[in-house]
Protein backbone atom coordinates (compact mmCIF):
# COMPACT_ATOMS: atom_id res chain seq x y z
CA UNK A 1 0.00 0.00 0.00
CA UNK A 2 2.91 2.39 0.89
CA UNK A 3 4.76 1.92 -2.94
CA UNK A 4 1.13 2.83 -4.56
CA UNK A 5 0.70 5.80 -2.46
CA UNK A 6 4.41 6.81 -3.26
CA UNK A 7 3.82 5.86 -6.31
CA UNK A 8 0.62 8.00 -7.12
CA UNK A 9 2.39 11.15 -4.78
CA UNK A 10 5.68 10.87 -7.57
CA UNK A 11 2.69 10.79 -10.92
CA UNK A 12 1.16 14.08 -9.10
CA UNK A 13 4.45 15.49 -8.51
CA UNK A 14 6.04 15.07 -11.66
CA UNK A 15 2.23 16.99 -13.49
CA UNK A 16 3.11 19.68 -10.97
CA UNK A 17 6.16 20.51 -13.45
CA UNK A 18 7.59 22.01 -10.14
CA UNK A 19 9.67 19.09 -9.78
CA UNK A 20 12.78 17.11 -11.84
CA UNK A 21 13.15 13.22 -10.83
CA UNK A 22 15.47 13.87 -8.68
CA UNK A 23 13.86 16.42 -6.42
CA UNK A 24 10.46 13.60 -6.04
CA UNK A 25 13.07 11.06 -4.85
CA UNK A 26 14.24 13.90 -2.38
CA UNK A 27 10.64 14.53 -1.87
CA UNK A 28 9.05 11.12 -0.84
CA UNK A 29 12.65 10.02 1.28
CA UNK A 30 12.26 13.43 2.79
CA UNK A 31 11.72 12.09 6.98
CA UNK A 32 7.90 13.53 7.59
CA UNK A 33 7.75 12.17 10.98
CA UNK A 34 6.77 15.92 12.13
CA UNK A 35 3.61 15.78 10.80
CA UNK A 36 4.49 17.96 7.75
CA UNK A 37 3.45 15.70 4.88
CA UNK A 38 5.07 15.88 1.47
CA UNK A 39 3.83 19.53 1.52
CA UNK A 40 5.92 20.28 3.74
CA UNK A 41 8.42 18.05 3.17
CA UNK A 42 8.78 19.98 -0.43
CA UNK A 43 8.50 23.49 0.73
CA UNK A 44 11.44 22.49 3.45
CA UNK A 45 13.93 21.41 0.75
CA UNK A 46 13.35 24.58 -0.95
CA UNK A 47 12.11 23.47 -4.28
CA UNK A 48 8.85 25.38 -4.43
CA UNK A 49 6.59 27.90 -2.56
CA UNK A 50 3.85 26.41 -0.27
CA UNK A 51 1.18 28.97 -1.88
CA UNK A 52 2.23 28.28 -5.53
CA UNK A 53 2.49 24.56 -4.72
CA UNK A 54 -0.60 24.05 -3.32
CA UNK A 55 -2.69 26.20 -5.71
CA UNK A 56 -1.28 23.61 -8.65
CA UNK A 57 -2.27 20.64 -6.44
CA UNK A 58 -5.49 22.00 -5.74
CA UNK A 59 -6.04 22.48 -9.55
CA UNK A 60 -5.05 19.48 -10.50
CA UNK A 61 -7.23 16.84 -7.26
CA UNK A 62 -10.26 19.63 -7.18
CA UNK A 63 -9.30 21.24 -4.10
CA UNK A 64 -10.36 25.06 -3.94
CA UNK A 65 -7.49 27.48 -2.27
CA UNK A 66 -8.51 29.35 0.69
CA UNK A 67 -7.24 32.87 1.11
CA UNK A 68 -7.29 32.89 5.30
CA UNK A 69 -7.08 36.94 5.55
CA UNK A 70 -10.16 36.84 4.05
CA UNK A 71 -12.10 34.19 4.89
CA UNK A 72 -13.87 33.68 8.29
CA UNK A 73 -14.66 30.19 9.55
CA UNK A 74 -18.74 30.29 11.36
CA UNK A 75 -19.21 29.16 14.73
CA UNK A 76 -21.10 26.23 13.13
CA UNK A 77 -18.30 25.32 11.82
CA UNK A 78 -15.80 25.45 14.77
CA UNK A 79 -18.09 23.63 17.30
CA UNK A 80 -18.49 21.24 14.63
CA UNK A 81 -15.18 19.64 14.84
CA UNK A 82 -13.24 18.92 18.40
CA UNK A 83 -9.92 20.64 19.07
CA UNK A 84 -8.73 17.31 19.60
CA UNK A 85 -8.96 16.77 16.08
CA UNK A 86 -8.33 19.97 14.51
CA UNK A 87 -4.43 19.79 15.67
CA UNK A 88 -4.12 16.20 14.87
CA UNK A 89 -4.54 17.18 11.20
CA UNK A 90 -3.71 20.64 11.72
CA UNK A 91 -7.24 21.68 10.37
CA UNK A 92 -9.59 24.75 10.28
CA UNK A 93 -13.19 23.99 9.93
CA UNK A 94 -14.46 26.81 7.67
CA UNK A 95 -18.37 26.63 7.18
CA UNK A 96 -21.09 24.03 6.80
CA UNK A 97 -23.49 23.93 3.74
CA UNK A 98 -26.11 21.33 2.85
CA UNK A 99 -24.55 19.23 5.96
CA UNK A 100 -21.10 18.92 4.68
CA UNK A 101 -18.43 20.63 6.32
CA UNK A 102 -15.33 22.74 4.29
CA UNK A 103 -12.50 22.38 6.57
CA UNK A 104 -9.34 24.08 5.33
CA UNK A 105 -5.94 21.99 5.37
CA UNK A 106 -2.01 22.34 4.47
CA UNK A 107 -1.76 18.47 3.28
CA UNK A 108 -3.94 16.80 0.08
CA UNK A 109 -1.88 13.93 0.38
CA UNK A 110 -2.83 12.80 3.58
CA UNK A 111 -5.86 9.83 2.35
CA UNK A 112 -6.63 9.11 6.26
CA UNK A 113 -7.15 12.62 6.93
CA UNK A 114 -10.99 12.91 5.34
CA UNK A 115 -12.15 9.69 6.70
CA UNK A 116 -10.49 10.80 10.26
CA UNK A 117 -12.76 14.00 10.38
CA UNK A 118 -15.84 12.48 9.10
CA UNK A 119 -16.10 10.75 11.88
CA UNK A 120 -15.21 13.15 14.44
CA UNK A 121 -17.78 15.80 12.72
CA UNK A 122 -20.50 13.18 12.70
CA UNK A 123 -20.91 14.70 8.89
CA UNK A 124 -19.91 14.43 5.15
CA UNK A 125 -16.42 16.19 4.48
CA UNK A 126 -14.87 18.56 1.96
CA UNK A 127 -11.20 19.84 1.88
CA UNK A 128 -9.76 23.11 0.43
CA UNK A 129 -6.80 24.06 0.77
CA UNK A 130 -4.18 26.96 2.51
CA UNK A 131 -0.40 27.05 3.65
CA UNK A 132 0.49 25.43 7.27
CA UNK A 133 1.63 28.48 8.65
CA UNK A 134 -2.17 30.20 8.01
CA UNK A 135 -3.79 27.24 9.46
CA UNK A 136 -1.69 27.39 12.05
CA UNK A 137 -2.68 31.20 13.17
CA UNK A 138 -5.99 30.67 12.29
CA UNK A 139 -6.49 27.28 14.65
CA UNK A 140 -4.78 29.97 17.45
CA UNK A 141 -7.05 32.57 17.03
CA UNK A 142 -10.53 30.46 16.84
CA UNK A 143 -9.82 27.67 19.64
CA UNK A 144 -7.28 29.70 21.34
CA UNK A 145 -3.90 28.40 22.46
CA UNK A 146 -3.63 24.60 24.08
CA UNK A 147 -7.14 24.27 23.15
CA UNK A 148 -6.50 20.48 22.37
CA UNK A 149 -5.00 19.63 25.85
CA UNK A 150 -7.35 21.80 27.89
CA UNK A 151 -10.09 19.22 25.96
CA UNK A 152 -8.54 16.68 27.17
CA UNK A 153 -8.10 17.50 30.58
CA UNK A 154 -11.71 18.18 30.65
CA UNK A 155 -13.15 14.97 29.25
CA UNK A 156 -10.68 13.15 31.92
CA UNK A 157 -11.99 14.84 34.48
CA UNK A 158 -8.91 14.62 36.68
CA UNK A 159 -8.84 18.64 37.13
CA UNK A 160 -12.10 19.80 38.66
CA UNK A 161 -12.82 23.36 40.13
CA UNK A 162 -12.97 21.99 44.16
CA UNK A 163 -9.70 19.70 43.27
CA UNK A 164 -7.50 20.32 46.58
CA UNK A 165 -4.11 21.26 46.40
CA UNK A 166 -2.81 17.84 47.91
CA UNK A 167 -4.48 16.24 45.21
CA UNK A 168 -2.82 18.75 42.30
CA UNK A 169 0.47 18.28 43.37
CA UNK A 170 -0.29 14.31 43.79
CA UNK A 171 -1.60 14.82 40.06
CA UNK A 172 1.65 16.91 38.84
CA UNK A 173 4.31 15.16 40.33
CA UNK A 174 3.67 11.50 40.52
CA UNK A 175 0.95 10.87 38.42
CA UNK A 176 1.10 12.38 35.37
CA UNK A 177 3.99 12.07 32.53
CA UNK A 178 5.79 13.77 30.03
CA UNK A 179 2.65 14.28 27.54
CA UNK A 180 0.18 14.60 30.10
CA UNK A 181 -2.72 17.35 29.25
CA UNK A 182 -1.85 20.05 32.01
CA UNK A 183 2.14 19.48 30.85
CA UNK A 184 0.95 20.05 27.34
CA UNK A 185 -0.70 23.02 28.26
CA UNK A 186 1.66 25.05 30.17
CA UNK A 187 4.34 23.71 27.61
CA UNK A 188 2.15 25.52 24.93
CA UNK A 189 2.08 28.56 26.43
CA UNK A 190 5.45 29.12 26.56
CA UNK A 191 6.34 27.84 22.85
CA UNK A 192 3.87 30.22 21.58
CA UNK A 193 5.28 33.24 23.72
CA UNK A 194 8.75 32.28 22.42
CA UNK A 195 7.13 32.25 19.05
CA UNK A 196 5.69 35.20 19.25
CA UNK A 197 9.00 37.03 20.51
CA UNK A 198 6.99 37.74 24.06
CA UNK A 199 9.62 39.18 26.78
CA UNK A 200 7.16 38.31 29.82
CA UNK A 201 4.00 36.16 30.24
CA UNK A 202 1.34 37.01 32.81
CA UNK A 203 -0.59 34.36 34.08
CA UNK A 204 -3.68 36.17 36.21
CA UNK A 205 -6.68 34.36 38.00
CA UNK A 206 -9.89 36.87 37.73
CA UNK A 207 -13.36 36.50 38.89
CA UNK A 208 -14.66 34.55 36.25
CA UNK A 209 -11.57 33.96 33.88
CA UNK A 210 -7.96 32.82 33.78
CA UNK A 211 -6.36 35.70 31.62
CA UNK A 212 -3.07 35.09 29.92
CA UNK A 213 -1.14 38.01 28.17
CA UNK A 214 2.45 38.45 26.76
CA UNK A 215 4.22 41.48 26.72
CA UNK A 216 5.42 41.83 23.08
CA UNK A 217 7.44 44.92 22.62
CA UNK A 218 6.36 46.55 25.12
CA UNK A 219 3.17 46.21 24.97
CA UNK A 220 0.67 43.67 26.57
CA UNK A 221 -1.56 41.68 24.34
CA UNK A 222 -4.15 39.38 25.74
CA UNK A 223 -3.75 35.25 24.44
CA UNK A 224 -6.52 33.78 22.59
CA UNK A 225 -7.47 30.52 25.12
CA UNK A 226 -10.92 28.34 25.43
CA UNK A 227 -13.06 29.65 27.36
CA UNK A 228 -13.05 26.30 29.73
CA UNK A 229 -9.30 27.64 31.08
CA UNK A 230 -11.49 28.77 34.32
CA UNK A 231 -12.06 25.76 35.55
CA UNK A 232 -8.71 24.11 35.66
CA UNK A 233 -6.76 27.64 37.18
CA UNK A 234 -6.04 26.17 39.97
CA UNK A 235 -3.69 22.94 38.47
CA UNK A 236 -2.06 25.42 35.65
CA UNK A 237 -1.06 27.64 38.31
CA UNK A 238 0.26 24.91 40.53
CA UNK A 239 1.85 23.34 37.44
CA UNK A 240 3.97 26.48 36.50
CA UNK A 241 4.90 26.21 40.35
CA UNK A 242 6.13 22.86 40.49
CA UNK A 243 8.46 23.76 37.42
CA UNK A 244 10.10 26.71 39.15
CA UNK A 245 10.80 24.53 42.53
CA UNK A 246 8.24 26.43 44.83
CA UNK A 247 6.12 25.23 47.45
CA UNK A 248 2.10 24.36 46.00
CA UNK A 249 1.24 24.48 49.72
CA UNK A 250 2.63 28.21 50.13
CA UNK A 251 -0.45 30.66 48.51
CA UNK A 252 -0.40 33.55 50.82
CA UNK A 253 3.22 35.24 50.64
CA UNK A 254 5.14 36.18 47.27
CA UNK A 255 7.90 33.82 45.67
CA UNK A 256 10.83 34.03 43.40
CA UNK A 257 11.88 30.75 41.34
CA UNK A 258 13.35 30.41 38.22
CA UNK A 259 12.35 27.54 35.14
CA UNK A 260 15.32 26.03 32.55
CA UNK A 261 13.70 24.98 29.16
CA UNK A 262 14.83 24.46 25.54
CA UNK A 263 13.33 25.34 22.75
CA UNK A 264 14.07 25.28 19.13
CA UNK A 265 17.66 24.52 20.52
CA UNK A 266 18.08 27.36 22.32
CA UNK A 267 18.34 27.40 26.32
CA UNK A 268 15.95 29.86 27.87
CA UNK A 269 15.59 31.01 31.35
CA UNK A 270 12.43 31.57 32.91
CA UNK A 271 12.52 33.87 36.33
CA UNK A 272 9.28 33.24 37.91
CA UNK A 273 7.23 35.94 40.33
CA UNK A 274 3.89 34.87 41.93
CA UNK A 275 1.82 37.69 44.25
CA UNK A 276 -1.29 36.28 45.93
CA UNK A 277 -4.48 38.26 44.66
CA UNK A 278 -8.28 37.93 45.48
CA UNK A 279 -9.19 35.07 42.97
CA UNK A 280 -5.75 33.11 43.22
CA UNK A 281 -2.04 33.58 43.27
CA UNK A 282 -0.58 35.52 39.90
CA UNK A 283 2.04 34.48 37.95
CA UNK A 284 4.49 36.72 36.13
CA UNK A 285 6.80 34.49 34.16
CA UNK A 286 10.05 36.83 32.36
CA UNK A 287 11.67 35.08 29.44
CA UNK A 288 15.64 35.14 28.97
CA UNK A 289 17.49 34.16 26.31
CA UNK A 290 20.85 32.72 27.56
CA UNK A 291 22.37 32.12 24.97
CA UNK A 292 21.93 33.48 20.65
CA UNK A 293 23.09 36.07 18.73
CA UNK A 294 24.57 39.29 20.30
CA UNK A 295 23.01 42.86 18.85
CA UNK A 296 26.11 44.35 17.37
CA UNK A 297 26.90 47.97 18.51
CA UNK A 298 26.32 49.39 14.83
CA UNK A 299 23.10 47.60 14.75
CA UNK A 300 21.44 49.92 18.49
CA UNK A 301 20.40 52.30 15.83
CA UNK A 302 23.13 55.47 16.81
CA UNK A 303 23.51 58.78 14.96
CA UNK A 304 26.89 59.14 13.31
CA UNK A 305 27.21 61.33 16.43
CA UNK A 306 26.48 59.32 18.92
CA UNK A 307 28.16 56.10 17.66
CA UNK A 308 31.41 58.12 16.95
CA UNK A 309 31.55 59.07 20.74
CA UNK A 310 30.28 55.61 21.95
CA UNK A 311 32.92 53.56 20.31
CA UNK A 312 35.78 56.01 21.79
CA UNK A 313 34.22 55.75 25.54
CA UNK A 314 34.02 52.07 25.39
CA UNK A 315 37.89 51.66 24.29
CA UNK A 316 39.18 53.99 27.08
CA UNK A 317 41.20 52.36 29.46
CA UNK A 318 39.57 53.69 33.05
CA UNK A 319 36.43 55.99 33.58
CA UNK A 320 32.77 54.89 34.08
CA UNK A 321 30.06 54.86 31.22
CA UNK A 322 26.59 54.49 32.19
CA UNK A 323 22.98 53.63 30.84
CA UNK A 324 20.28 55.27 32.22
CA UNK A 325 16.75 54.35 31.66
CA UNK A 326 13.20 52.69 33.22
CA UNK A 327 13.01 48.94 33.29
CA UNK A 328 12.56 47.32 30.10
CA UNK A 329 14.38 50.09 27.93
CA UNK A 330 17.18 47.82 26.77
CA UNK A 331 20.15 48.71 29.08
CA UNK A 332 21.17 45.48 29.11
CA UNK A 333 21.05 44.80 25.10
CA UNK A 334 23.42 47.73 24.76
CA UNK A 335 25.76 46.61 27.46
CA UNK A 336 26.05 43.54 26.04
CA UNK A 337 26.72 44.96 22.45
CA UNK A 338 29.88 47.23 24.85
CA UNK A 339 31.12 43.97 25.90
CA UNK A 340 31.19 41.90 22.58
CA UNK A 341 32.62 44.98 21.01
CA UNK A 342 35.42 44.83 23.05
CA UNK A 343 35.77 41.12 24.42
CA UNK A 344 39.21 40.26 22.93
CA UNK A 345 41.66 37.70 23.85
CA UNK A 346 44.32 40.26 26.02
CA UNK A 347 40.57 41.87 27.77
CA UNK A 348 40.23 40.62 31.15
CA UNK A 349 36.34 41.04 31.79
CA UNK A 350 34.16 40.52 34.89
CA UNK A 351 30.51 41.03 35.38
CA UNK A 352 28.02 41.37 38.11
CA UNK A 353 25.06 41.04 36.99
CA UNK A 354 21.43 39.97 39.02
CA UNK A 355 20.53 37.59 36.72
CA UNK A 356 22.73 36.96 34.49
CA UNK A 357 20.79 37.19 31.13
CA UNK A 358 22.86 36.03 28.68
CA UNK A 359 25.92 34.01 28.38
CA UNK A 360 29.06 35.25 26.64
CA UNK A 361 31.81 33.48 25.51
CA UNK A 362 35.57 34.78 26.75
CA UNK A 363 34.16 37.08 30.15
CA UNK A 364 33.77 35.95 33.74
CA UNK A 365 30.33 36.30 34.53
CA UNK A 366 29.19 36.52 38.37
CA UNK A 367 25.59 35.80 39.85
CA UNK A 368 25.07 38.01 42.47
CA UNK A 369 23.18 36.18 44.89
CA UNK A 370 21.41 38.34 47.78
CA UNK A 371 20.33 35.46 49.94
CA UNK A 372 24.08 34.22 50.86
CA UNK A 373 25.35 37.84 51.03
CA UNK A 374 26.76 38.00 47.11
CA UNK A 375 25.82 41.86 46.79
CA UNK A 376 27.43 43.97 43.94
CA UNK A 377 29.53 45.65 46.60
CA UNK A 378 30.99 42.61 47.84
CA UNK A 379 31.33 40.83 44.29
CA UNK A 380 33.31 44.27 42.90
CA UNK A 381 35.75 44.31 45.79
CA UNK A 382 36.62 40.81 45.12
CA UNK A 383 36.70 41.96 41.89
CA UNK A 384 39.56 44.31 42.41
CA UNK A 385 42.05 41.32 43.55
CA UNK A 386 41.17 39.48 40.44
CA UNK A 387 43.16 41.55 37.92
CA UNK A 388 40.59 43.09 35.65
CA UNK A 389 40.81 45.59 32.62
CA UNK A 390 37.04 45.93 32.09
CA UNK A 391 33.89 45.44 34.93
CA UNK A 392 30.66 45.44 34.50
CA UNK A 393 27.93 45.72 37.41
CA UNK A 394 24.52 44.84 36.69
CA UNK A 395 23.07 48.17 38.28
CA UNK A 396 24.35 50.87 40.84
CA UNK A 397 21.65 50.37 43.52
CA UNK A 398 23.81 51.56 46.34
CA UNK A 399 26.22 54.28 48.06
CA UNK A 400 28.37 51.74 48.99
CA UNK A 401 28.38 50.07 45.15
CA UNK A 402 28.27 53.39 43.97
CA UNK A 403 31.67 54.34 45.88
CA UNK A 404 33.71 51.08 45.08
CA UNK A 405 32.55 51.40 41.41
CA UNK A 406 34.12 54.90 41.44
CA UNK A 407 37.63 53.62 43.36
CA UNK A 408 37.56 51.27 40.94
CA UNK A 409 37.56 53.54 37.42
CA UNK A 410 39.46 55.76 39.28
CA UNK A 411 42.56 52.86 39.88
CA UNK A 412 42.74 52.33 36.08
CA UNK A 413 39.54 50.38 35.55
CA UNK A 414 36.86 50.70 32.99
CA UNK A 415 33.80 50.41 34.69
CA UNK A 416 29.96 49.55 33.25
CA UNK A 417 26.65 49.91 34.66
CA UNK A 418 23.18 50.76 34.60
CA UNK A 419 20.66 53.38 36.96
CA UNK A 420 17.44 54.74 37.26
CA UNK A 421 17.31 57.79 35.89
CA UNK A 422 14.94 59.54 33.48
CA UNK A 423 18.12 61.44 31.36
CA UNK A 424 21.16 61.60 31.21
CA UNK A 425 21.83 64.53 32.83
CA UNK A 426 19.96 63.50 36.12
CA UNK A 427 22.51 60.12 36.66
CA UNK A 428 25.31 62.76 38.26
CA UNK A 429 22.76 63.73 40.93
CA UNK A 430 21.55 60.35 41.27
CA UNK A 431 24.97 59.35 42.43
CA UNK A 432 25.40 62.12 44.51
CA UNK A 433 21.96 61.40 46.34
CA UNK A 434 23.74 57.39 46.79
CA UNK A 435 26.32 59.78 49.03
CA UNK A 436 29.03 59.92 46.31
CA UNK A 437 31.40 62.72 46.64
CA UNK A 438 30.63 65.33 43.75
CA UNK A 439 34.44 65.93 42.83
CA UNK A 440 34.50 62.01 42.54
CA UNK A 441 31.64 61.67 40.69
CA UNK A 442 33.05 64.41 38.29
CA UNK A 443 36.59 62.73 37.81
CA UNK A 444 35.03 59.12 37.51
CA UNK A 445 31.80 59.56 35.47
CA UNK A 446 32.97 59.38 31.15
CA UNK A 447 29.99 59.52 29.98
CA UNK A 448 26.37 58.92 30.59
CA UNK A 449 23.63 57.13 28.03
CA UNK A 450 19.98 56.97 28.44
CA UNK A 451 17.80 55.61 26.75
CA UNK A 452 14.39 54.07 26.08
CA UNK A 453 13.02 51.78 23.19
CA UNK A 454 10.01 52.66 20.67
CA UNK A 455 8.28 50.01 18.15
CA UNK A 456 9.21 50.00 14.93
CA UNK A 457 6.46 50.26 12.08
CA UNK A 458 5.92 47.51 10.27
CA UNK A 459 7.83 47.61 6.96
CA UNK A 460 4.95 45.49 5.10
CA UNK A 461 1.92 47.96 5.73
CA UNK A 462 2.86 51.54 7.50
CA UNK A 463 1.48 54.25 5.46
CA UNK A 464 2.91 57.46 4.79
CA UNK A 465 1.24 60.73 4.90
CA UNK A 466 2.17 64.65 4.81
CA UNK A 467 3.25 65.74 7.56
CA UNK A 468 0.28 68.21 9.72
CA UNK A 469 2.22 70.56 11.79
CA UNK A 470 -1.00 71.62 14.11
CA UNK A 471 -0.90 68.04 15.86
CA UNK A 472 2.69 67.52 16.76
CA UNK A 473 4.36 70.46 19.20
CA UNK A 474 8.01 70.64 17.13
CA UNK A 475 11.28 72.17 19.11
CA UNK A 476 12.66 72.71 15.68
CA UNK A 477 11.75 72.42 11.58
CA UNK A 478 10.96 68.56 10.28
CA UNK A 479 13.34 67.11 8.38
CA UNK A 480 10.71 65.75 6.28
CA UNK A 481 7.27 66.62 4.99
CA UNK A 482 6.25 63.56 6.02
CA UNK A 483 5.47 60.67 8.45
CA UNK A 484 4.96 56.85 8.33
CA UNK A 485 1.01 55.34 10.27
CA UNK A 486 1.15 51.77 11.94
CA UNK A 487 -1.98 50.04 9.60
CA UNK A 488 -1.71 46.42 10.67
CA UNK A 489 -1.62 43.10 8.63
CA UNK A 490 -1.24 39.53 9.05
CA UNK A 491 2.66 39.79 9.59
CA UNK A 492 2.65 42.21 12.54
CA UNK A 493 -0.74 40.75 13.98
CA UNK A 494 -2.42 43.74 13.08
CA UNK A 495 -0.48 45.67 15.51
CA UNK A 496 1.23 47.91 12.58
CA UNK A 497 4.81 47.15 14.14
CA UNK A 498 6.81 44.56 13.96
CA UNK A 499 10.21 44.23 16.70
CA UNK A 500 11.67 47.49 18.57
CA UNK A 501 14.50 50.11 18.16
CA UNK A 502 16.26 52.20 20.66
CA UNK A 503 15.96 56.38 21.15
CA UNK A 504 19.34 57.72 22.70
CA UNK A 505 20.88 60.48 24.26
CA UNK A 506 24.53 60.44 24.40
CA UNK A 507 26.16 62.85 27.22
CA UNK A 508 29.91 63.32 27.12
CA UNK A 509 31.46 64.54 29.98
CA UNK A 510 33.70 67.75 29.35
CA UNK A 511 35.52 70.05 31.72
CA UNK A 512 32.90 72.78 31.82
CA UNK A 513 30.33 69.64 32.69
CA UNK A 514 33.09 68.50 35.27
CA UNK A 515 32.42 72.09 36.73
CA UNK A 516 28.63 72.06 37.08
CA UNK A 517 28.88 68.89 39.05
CA UNK A 518 31.23 69.74 41.33
CA UNK A 519 29.17 73.22 41.81
CA UNK A 520 26.14 70.60 42.06
CA UNK A 521 24.12 72.29 39.26
CA UNK A 522 20.97 71.81 38.72
CA UNK A 523 20.34 68.55 36.20
CA UNK A 524 18.63 70.86 33.44
CA UNK A 525 21.76 73.04 33.83
CA UNK A 526 24.14 70.40 32.89
CA UNK A 527 21.66 69.58 29.97
CA UNK A 528 22.23 72.52 28.51
CA UNK A 529 26.05 72.61 28.57
CA UNK A 530 25.87 68.84 27.34
CA UNK A 531 23.42 70.63 24.44
CA UNK A 532 26.44 73.06 23.75
CA UNK A 533 28.57 69.91 22.95
CA UNK A 534 26.24 67.98 20.82
CA UNK A 535 23.47 66.14 23.21
CA UNK A 536 20.61 65.32 21.10
CA UNK A 537 17.38 65.09 23.68
CA UNK A 538 15.72 61.51 23.52
CA UNK A 539 12.32 63.05 21.95
CA UNK A 540 15.09 64.97 19.10
CA UNK A 541 16.45 61.92 18.39
CA UNK A 542 12.92 60.45 18.37
CA UNK A 543 11.78 62.75 15.79
CA UNK A 544 14.42 62.59 13.72
CA UNK A 545 13.64 58.40 13.47
CA UNK A 546 10.13 59.54 13.42
CA UNK A 547 10.34 61.31 9.98
CA UNK A 548 12.93 58.58 8.82
CA UNK A 549 10.00 55.96 8.58
CA UNK A 550 11.73 53.93 11.34
CA UNK A 551 8.63 54.89 14.01
CA UNK A 552 5.64 56.34 14.02
CA UNK A 553 5.60 59.96 16.30
CA UNK A 554 3.02 58.41 18.56
CA UNK A 555 5.48 55.84 19.65
CA UNK A 556 8.09 58.74 20.39
CA UNK A 557 5.87 60.86 22.13
CA UNK A 558 4.71 57.72 24.27
CA UNK A 559 8.24 56.76 25.86
CA UNK A 560 9.62 60.40 25.91
CA UNK A 561 9.19 63.36 28.40
CA UNK A 562 8.93 66.76 26.54
CA UNK A 563 12.13 68.03 27.97
CA UNK A 564 14.13 64.76 27.02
Amino acid sequence: MAGTADAFTALILKRTGFFNDFQISQVLAADRSDGSGVVGAAVRLGIVREDEFLKKIGEMLGFPYADLDEARPTDEAITKLPARAVYQYNVLPLHMDKGVLTVIACDPFNTSMTDGLRLAAGCPVQVALSPREDIDKAIRKYYGVGADAIEKMIEDGRYAVDTDLASISKIDVNEIGAEASIVKFVNQIIAEADRQGATDIHVEPMEDELRIRYRIDGMLHKVDVPPQLNRLKAAIISRIKVMANLDIAEKRLPMDGRIGVRLNNDDIDIRVSTMPTAYGESISLRLLQKSGNFVKLQDLGFNDFDYEHVVKLINRPNGIFLVTGPTGSGKSTSLYAFLNEINKINVRILTAEDPIEYEMAGINQVLVRQDIGLTFARALRAFLRQDPDIIMVGEIRDGETAEIAINASLTGHMVFSTLHTNDAAGAFARLIDMGAEPFLVASAVAGVMAQRLVRRLCPKCKREIPLDMKWYDLPYPPTSKNVWLPQGCEACTRTGYRGRGGLFELLVVHEDIESAIIARKSTGEIRELAQGHGLKTLREDGWVKAFRGMTSVEEVMRVTEENV
